[in-house]
């Protein structure tokens, strides 16, 4: 059983900037798929970023330029460096991952609060 561990989330102003960050607890596997998801209350569930063995990393257009995820040095791990925050980004943060790159989703992380205030 694969479980994704995060770290990082808390309060910043608008214009701030936050890194999150994502480990696998098992390194046995290799996960080709790794993301970010997001979850704003009363909204779904949407892709924040995604970055996985086939290819660049995708992004949601409402973070373009403004965050960059990348793989860690460390096996399994991901992180998210989200910059000029705004209130709009104010959500529950989940990390996600698969073996399979071509898999969005598999394993999920519990979620990780971000609050940005006005």
């Amino acid at each position: 059983q694969v479980q994704l561990v995060e770290s990082g989330g808390g309060l910043v102003q608008a214009g701030g900037s936050l890194r999150l960050s994502c480990a696998s607890t098992r390194t046995v596997v290799t996960l080709n798929s790794m993301g970010w998801y997001r979850q704003a209350p009363g909204k779904e569930r949407e892709l924040v970023a995604r970055i996985t063995s086939l290819g660049g990393p995708v992004y949601a257009d409402s973070v373009k330029d403004r965050f960059t995820i990348s793989r860690g040095d460390a096996k399994n791990t991901v992180h998210l460096q989200m910059n000029n925050l705004t209130p709009e980004d104010t959500a529950v943060y989940y990390c996600a991952a698969a073996v399979s790159a071509a898999s969005a989703a598999t394993y999920w992380g519990p979620g990780t609060q971000v609050t940005v205030s006005s």
